[in-house]
């Protein structure tokens, strides 16, 4: 795989898809092998932008982070993620260079025992609604590899 497209957008599909997009990623934090899957958490991408400093271009994304358990899910052997808040509601945000993304990171929802049942459920409000998801390492060869 030599290019993979991430996407981050407020709507998309032209207006007709109504909602946004923003696809979780693999961002590599250095050599810590003490944190997350193997020194990798994962993060939701909610912004691309780009500035300069002397005369050096940066290329960043806005991102919430998510936290991950210490072990895989003795289940299901997949890694179990949370989105991270500040207090009750204020998002977990930062800013990071592209540099440290590795690839696309597929999330399915771990559903509790006990769940309720939503009418409305969609895309758009699972993360609202569920706080929970296993990182899906059956998605392709090299997410396999990262989330053994």
């Amino acid at each position: 795989m030599y290019q993979e497209v991430i996407c981050s957008m407020p709507s998309w599909s032209k207006g007709d898809i109504p909602g946004p997009q923003w696809d979780c990623i693999f961002v590599d934090i250095g050599n810590s092998e003490d944190m997350g899957i193997c020194g990798l958490l994962v993060a939701q991408v909610h912004l691309f932008f780009r500035f300069s400093h002397n005369g050096l271009n940066y290329p960043c994304a806005l991102v919430h982070w998510y936290s991950t358990s210490n072990e895989p899910d003795p289940t299901t052997s997949f890694w179990v993620v949370q989105l991270e808040f500040v207090g009750q509601c204020r998002r977990h945000m930062g800013v990071i260079h592209l540099n440290s993304v590795i690839q696309v990171a597929h999330l399915l929802l771990k559903f509790p025992s006990n769940a309720p049942v939503y009418q409305e459920i969609n895309y758009m409000n699972v993360p609202d609604l569920y706080s929970f998801f296993y990182i899906n390492k059956f998605i392709n060869h090299h997410a396999f590899k990262i989330a053994f």
